[in-house]
Parts: structure tokens; sequence; C-alpha cells
């Protein structure tokens, strides 16, 4: 690529030369000024080369592969900026039109207008800040009309995602994680009403847990609220950080009640750039309905000769990314994506029955559609020692270019190290098949050199 680039610098180096009437010191400046732009484009291009193969990358939850008409649309849409709404009409209507098929793709309700209440987002992120904002909000009017103090707010959660912590700080929100233990690594019933309240402005399980890749299934933790509002009168909403079951669960596990099917549920976020499919930047954020977004929360900007309410906290931003979902809506479908969807859950099925056979392992993710995201993720057996650590598998693979994360797991089980495979569209069997030749060759290497194994923890890297 940097011989291909340099090669077209130095013949329209040679083109301008020849047929621009320039006097010497003219031309001499140019052409140190086009050279300087081939060393700063070959420069920048080496540098590069030294990140890590998006590919191998088996830690990241993201889309490392996309299509060559996705960037096409995000080359044709770099400079809309998708807030200007009015300026840019038609990318307007698109995103809108996605927001529907999301929220028809999580059964909310009926819209009264014909449009769903929800917005895209940079990520999953900014749509948990979001959706944070208006339980914050619904809960604060709620405690206002009871003339009740509304100084100390707490959010009840699982083993949730860096943004919720976040969240909690930015908003001056008290962040109550049910932590991980062991046997019990996810929110669960019991512990999460002894952490409620009235001062509670919601409960967010997460639908696929980024430690582990299992759902935190929401159904149980709806019916036990409905118990604790028949007790005690207080009436507690949801929200579901769906970030990457949002867009695998209605394709290959549709049985699963986890969405707008349950009452409690007022809003639900995800990731468009995880299992949506679409390319780095998109996220997604729906509600119940015009109810469940307090209007104070929404800015209103003129579109196609009247208004249209916007709802963020990023503001300039390129449209291709949400260009880029709508298409991946269209090309595929339903049934597109349950294929692509179950081919990833394959493939991770596939991993966990042949990792199996390679050590003393257990498994805590298989990759089944019924237990949460294709990830395969496991820890060593207790009292078993192979002579060697899930961080030092992790490094070798990492020599072969795999990116295969080691990290302990947080709460109550810090004591427990897992290793954490990600298998999503491009990480296809061929790959697989590559990876398992060189965990192979890597547990080969471990044992024939035990007195090499000496790799501290902190060397190691997590992606949770």
């Amino acid at each position: 690529m940097a011989f291909r680039v340099l090669t077209m610098a130095v013949d329209l180096c040679r083109l301008t030369t020849r047929t621009m009437n320039v006097n010497a010191g003219h031309e001499r400046t140019s052409k140190a000024r086009i050279i300087h732009q081939i060393q700063l484009i070959r420069g920048i291009t080496d540098e590069l080369y030294l990140d890590g193969n998006a590919r191998q990358n088996l830690a990241t939850f993201c889309q490392t592969w996309d299509d060559e008409n996705v960037h096409k649309f995000m080359d044709l849409s770099i400079n809309k900026n998708w807030i200007d709404k009015e300026e840019y009409p038609q990318s307007a209507a698109i995103d809108l039109r996605c927001v529907n098929m999301v929220a028809d793709l999580w059964h909310a309700p009926a819209p009264k207008n014909g449009q769903a209440v929800g917005t895209n987002t940079i990520g999953s992120s900014e749509a948990c800040m979001l959706g944070g904002m208006a339980m914050k909000w619904r809960w604060r009017k709620r405690m206002e009309a009871a003339g009740k103090p509304t100084d100390k707010p707490n959010l009840v959660c699982g083993p949730v995602q860096i943004c919720w912590h976040k969240f909690a700080r930015y908003w001056d929100v008290e962040l109550r994680e049910i932590p991980m233990r062991p046997g019990q690594l996810f929110m669960d019933p019991k512990r999460m009403i002894e952490a409620c309240d009235e001062n509670t402005i919601g409960v967010v399980p997460t639908f696929g847990v980024t430690y582990t890749g299992n759902y935190e299934f929401p159904q149980p933790l709806h019916d036990a609220l409905d118990k604790f509002q028949a007790d005690t009168g207080i009436d507690i909403d949801m929200h579901i950080d769906a970030a990457s079951g949002g867009f695998l669960a209605p394709f290959v596990a549709p049985d699963i009640v986890w969405d707008f099917r349950l009452p409690r549920v007022k809003s639900i976020s995800a990731s468009g750039h995880k299992f949506g499919l679409a390319p780095l930047g998109c996220g997604w954020v729906i509600w119940r309905d015009e109810e469940a977004l307090p209007q104070e929360l929404v800015f209103n900007v003129d579109y196609l000769g009247g208004q249209i309410g916007t709802f963020a906290i990023n503001f300039s931003r390129p449209a291709g990314q949400v260009i880029a979902q709508y298409y991946e809506f269209l090309r595929l479908g339903r049934e597109g994506y349950t294929k692509v969807q179950n081919a990833s859950y394959q493939v991770a099925a596939y991993l966990a029955d042949e990792i199996a056979k390679l050590g003393p392992y257990e498994f805590i993710c298989t990759g089944r559609p019924d237990e949460g995201i294709p990830a395969v993720c496991f820890k060593l057996k207790d009292g078993e020692d192979p002579g060697y650590t899930l961080y030092n598998l992790s490094e070798r693979l990492r020599l072969r270019g795999w990116q295969v994360p080691a990290f302990t797991l947080g709460g109550e089980a810090t004591d427990i190290v897992v290793m954490r495979i990600m298998c999503r569209r491009g990480f296809e069997m061929d790959f697989a098949e590559l990876l398992l030749e060189d965990y192979k060759a890597s547990l080969k290497y471990l044992s024939d050199h035990p007195k090499l194994q000496g790799i501290a923890q902190q060397n190691s890297f997590k992606h949770t």
C-alpha cells in the first residue's frame, strides 16, 4: 500500500513539473512540498502497519469486516453532518426509518403518529447515557409530584460496562452494582431487590455481559420487580443494555422475552456497530413511547419546513454510519441477519467443543443462542495446574497475531481468571481452524518451555 501511494505521488510530481510553466524557484518549492507529502503519507501508513490485525482481534465486540458498498456509502456521506436535519433531509429520513425498524425489532408498541421514539447515537455508550438520563428525569418527576426529596438517586445493575460508571458519576447517581461472585456471575432477583428502594431510578440488566458473554435475563428480574411493587408500592422502571444481544436474540432466539414485551422496560440501547453489523460509530436507543422520554430533554430543530425533536450528547458527526446501517437492514433483512448471526454461533460452538479437548477447562459461556452472545469464555478448572496460565496462553497467541484476552472477573470474583473469544461476521470456520492450529502450537511451546512462563498479569491485556 505504501509503495503504491509513493509511486502515484512520484508520477504526480513528474506530471506537474512537465506541464506547468513555472519558474525554477517555484518548481523547486512544489517538488519539495510533494516530496514532503509523500514522506508524510508513507510515514503514517508505515506506522499504522504496527497496529494489530483487526480481523484477528478476538477481544473486540465491534465489527471488523465490511463489504465494499459500506465503504462507498461512508465515502458518500463523509461530509454530511448528521445533526443538520434541514440541510440533509434525506439522510434524516433514512435515520427515522432505521429508528422505526429497530423499534419494531424490539416489539415497541405501535407509535401513535407513525414514528417510533428513539435516536441514533455514536455507539451504545451514548445510548446508555441517554437512557439513563431519561430514567433519572422520570424518577425525579414522580418524586417531586409525591413531595419527596430527589437528592439521592440510585441505579441498580449487575456487572456493567464502564459507561454506566461514567453515567453515575457525571449525573450524580449512586451506582448499586450487584457484584459478580463465584457461582453467580450476574445480577439475580434476590440481590437486586435487596438493593432497590424508592430512590432507585431504574434497574439495568445487561443483555450480553461483557466479561463472559452470558445474558443477564431480564424477565426474572422484571417479575421480581412486579412482586416488589405489590409488596411496597414502589414502581421501578427497567432499561435494557442490549449492546450486543439486541441484534442477536431477535434473530436466533426470538422466544427469549427481554424487550418491550416486558411492561417495565421503558428503554433499550444497543450497538449498531457490534452485532447490528454497521461500521464503527453507530448505536441506537429506543423508548417505549413518548411518555417514556421526558420532553424537557428533547430539542427541536428545523426539518422540511417544520420541526423535529433531537436528543443527543454528541453533536457534529458524519451521517455515513446511519446510511450504512440502513443499507445492511435492507440488504440482509430478517432472513439475512438470521443467517449471519447463526454462522457466528456455529463457529463459537465449534471452538468451544474443540478447545474443551485441549485442556482442563471449565466453560462459562459456550456460544449457545439461548445462553448468550456468540462468545467462548472459560477458566482453568479449580485445582488443575496444566503448567501454564491463561495469561501465558494469551501472550503466545498474540505472537501469532491473535488478540485473545485473559483477565480477572470483577466484584467478588477477582481471583477467577478467564479467557474470552468473540465470534462475529468475518471470523468464519477457516479462521477458527487457523486459530486452533496456533492454539495447539502455543500449548506445545508452553509445555516444552516451562521456565519461560513467568509473564505477569500486568503484561497481559483485557477487553471487557
